[in-house]
C-alpha cells in the first residue's frame, strides 16, 4: 500500500472552474511539485500519509480530532491489535490564514504543525517536506495532512500522499462530485460527513451515491459522523490495515 497510492489520476492537472473554464498550473509548477512529491514518498516510506481534501466547512478537522481522539480504539481494530501496533499520529495544517484548526487538533495532544498558505488556495508538495521536518517522522506511523479548504486548486497537487480522501458533508447537497468530477476521480475513498444532519437539510443518500458511482467508481465511500461515531467502526478497520501495510513493511525490512 505504501507510496502507490499518492498518483492516481492527479497527473492530469486540469481542475474545474465555476464558469466550466479549464485552467492548468504552470507545467514548470507542476513538473518541480512532482519532484518533490517524490521525495516526501521517501520521507515517509514506513508510515501511511493521508491528504484529506473538502470544501471549507465540510468537517475535516472535526473527523481529524475523532481520529485522534479515538487512537486507542482505531489501534484495537484488526491488524494492529493483533501486532500491538499503537497509532502513533501527526498532522500537517494547511489554512488561508489563522491557526484555529490546528490549535483545535493540539488539545488532543498530538503534534501538529501549520501551513499558512496566504494567497495559495492549496498545499504544495515542498510546503508538506518542510513542515515534517517540524516532526518526528521516525516515531510517527500515521500522518494527517489537511488540506486547504477548496475544490479546485489542490487537485493537482501531490504531496507524496499514500492515500487522498474527499469529504462532501450532507449539508452540501448530492451534486458535489458533478460540479467538481477532478477532484473526485483523483479520490481513494470518498468520505460522506455529517450524516447525523441527513434528515434535518433532506439529504439523498441513493442519490449522492449514483453520482459517486457514475464519477468516481474507484473510491472507496464511508459514510459517518464525527459527532456521533455512526460510521466510524468500518473507517477505523480500514485505517487500520492501512496503516498496519505502511508501517509493517518498513519493520520486517528492518528486521531482515
Amino acid at each position: 500500500m505504501c507510496g502507490q497510492y499518492g498518483q492516481a489520476d492527479t497527473q492530469t492537472p486540469k481542475t474545474e472552474t465555476a464558469a466550466s473554464q479549464v485552467l492548468s498550473p504552470h507545467p514548470t509548477i507542476l513538473t518541480q511539485n512532482e519532484l518533490d512529491a517524490e521525495h516526501n514518498r521517501t520521507l515517509f516510506r514506513h508510515l501511511l500519509a493521508l491528504n484529506l481534501l473538502s470544501s471549507p466547512g465540510a468537517g475535516k478537522t472535526a473527523l481529524i480530532q475523532r481520529l485522534l481522539r479515538d487512537r486507542d480504539l482505531l489501534a484495537g481494530a484488526d491488524p494492529l491489535r493483533r501486532h500491538n501496533t499503537s497509532v502513533d499520529a501527526g498532522v500537517i495544517v494547511g489554512d488561508l490564514a489563522s491557526n484555529r484548526d490546528a490549535e483545535r487538533l493540539r488539545q488532543t495532544g498530538i503534534p501538529v504543525v501549520q501551513i499558512t498558505t496566504g494567497d495559495r488556495a492549496h498545499l504544495e508538495a515542498s510546503m508538506v517536506a518542510q513542515a515534517a521536518q517540524q516532526l518526528d517522522l521516525s516515531n510517527l506511523n500515521l500522518l494527517v495532512i489537511e488540506n486547504v479548504g477548496n475544490l479546485v486548486y489542490p487537485t493537482a497537487y501531490d504531496l507524496g500522499e499514500d492515500l487522498r480522501f474527499v469529504l462532501m458533508s450532507v449539508t452540501e447537497g448530492e451534486d458535489k462530485p458533478l460540479k467538481y468530477p477532478t477532484l473526485f476521480k483523483s479520490a481513494h475513498a470518498v468520505i460522506i460527513s455529517k450524516t447525523d444532519l441527513a434528515e434535518v437539510v433532506g439529504f439523498n443518500r441513493e442519490e449522492a451515491l449514483h453520482y459517486l458511482q457514475l464519477i468516481a467508481p474507484q473510491a472507496l465511500v464511508f459514510e459517518l459522523s464525527a459527532t456521533t461515531g455512526k460510521g466510524l467502526v468500518s473507517f477505523y478497520a480500514y485505517l487500520g490495515q492501512a496503516i498496519f501495510q505502511c508501517h509493517g513493511k518498513t519493520s520486517t525490512n528492518r528486521a531482515s
